[in-house]
């Protein structure tokens, strides 16, 4: 399949596993990707993990601020396959209708369930038991086209962000491996997605980070999953922000909102029991377990 021309999106680096299996089987002539972000506290201008690796790979790379306007830079690879991962962009007409094997998108959710830009915090912040990776043609829609194949996995009660992520990335390098030469022989059959059982899982917005205390106290756990280890969840304790990484649930009777402590412990009151905290990130600190914090605190 070296003669395949293929242009792939994306962005993070849950696109990596996917773009470093088609670097070694096809011929990636293009990457596109986000344009390079500011990082961290001393805000260094930083590229794409998939930007990088396409550097290290000598491949060209295009930033576009808008697919529908600059489409035609895009097209002139002539690409025989387009392959999206996290891109976080709907493609236009123009571009879905070029590639004579179609456009395919990897996607992190069992769909029709969890369309959309957040499905891996989303999967864990409903308490889901289970999602997975679809291999699907795009349309015109958001996460709309029919499905190729699909894989699932269970989600674990201790798996957050980071580890979900990590299991999703290399299932979406798997789904292609086992698929790729069917999409190039046309052999693949479609499914459509049932539009009636479809979910959404919308961009995850900073204003989401701050917990509420007035919830089931699974509910609480499971959104500091979702949020660890970036962007993490927080809240205020001793009159100071912190960040929380990890926790674990006392069930039980308790006052919402009421501190439970002693010198080595500190448990948030939910409505049906008591979030304790584990490991916790102060403002402008590094993350510390809750024992070593309560020692600074006179």
């Amino acid at each position: 399949m070296k003669d395949i021309k293929v242009v792939y999106m994306g962005t993070p680096e849950f696109s990596l596993e996917p773009l470093s299996y088609l670097i070694e089987n096809t011929n990636v002539v293009l990457v596109v990707t986000k344009k390079d972000a500011y990082i961290g506290r001393k805000k260094i201008l930083t590229p794409s993990p998939v930007k990088e690796m396409a550097i290290n790979n000598n491949i060209p790379v295009l930033t576009p601020d808008s697919l529908k306007k600059e489409y035609e830079s895009i097209l002139a690879y002539e690409p025989d396959l387009i392959v999206t991962c996290a891109y976080g962009k709907i493609l236009p007409k123009e571009i879905l209708d070029y590639p004579k094997y179609g456009c395919i998108n990897i996607h992190a959710s069992l769909l029709p369930k969890l369309r959309g830009a957040a499905p891996i915090e989303w999967s864990i912040i409903n308490g889901d038991d289970k999602t997975g990776i679809t291999l699907m043609y795009m349309d015109e829609g958001m996460d709309t086209g029919d499905i190729i194949d699909m894989v699932e996995i269970p989600i674990k009660n201790d798996d957050n962000n980071e580890t979900l992520h990590n299991k999703l990335s290399i299932l979406g390098r798997e789904i292609l491996e086992k698929n790729l030469k069917n999409i190039i022989e046309g052999s693949v059959k479609r499914i459509k997605q049932n539009d009636k059982e479809a979910t959404y899982a919308p961009m995850i917005e900073r204003s989401m980070e701050e917990l509420d205390f007035n919830n089931k106290v699974k509910d609480v756990y499971n959104k500091i999953r979702a949020f660890s280890p970036s962007p993490l969840c927080k809240t205020t304790i001793f009159n100071e922000e912190v960040k929380i990484v990890s926790s674990h649930i006392v069930k039980g009777q308790s006052e919402v909102g009421k501190i439970y402590q002693d010198k080595k412990s500190l448990g948030i009151g939910c409505l049906d029991g008591i979030i304790y905290l584990d490991i916790i990130k102060p403002a402008g600190k590094n993350n510390m377990n809750i024992a070593s914090y309560l020692n600074g605190k006179k």
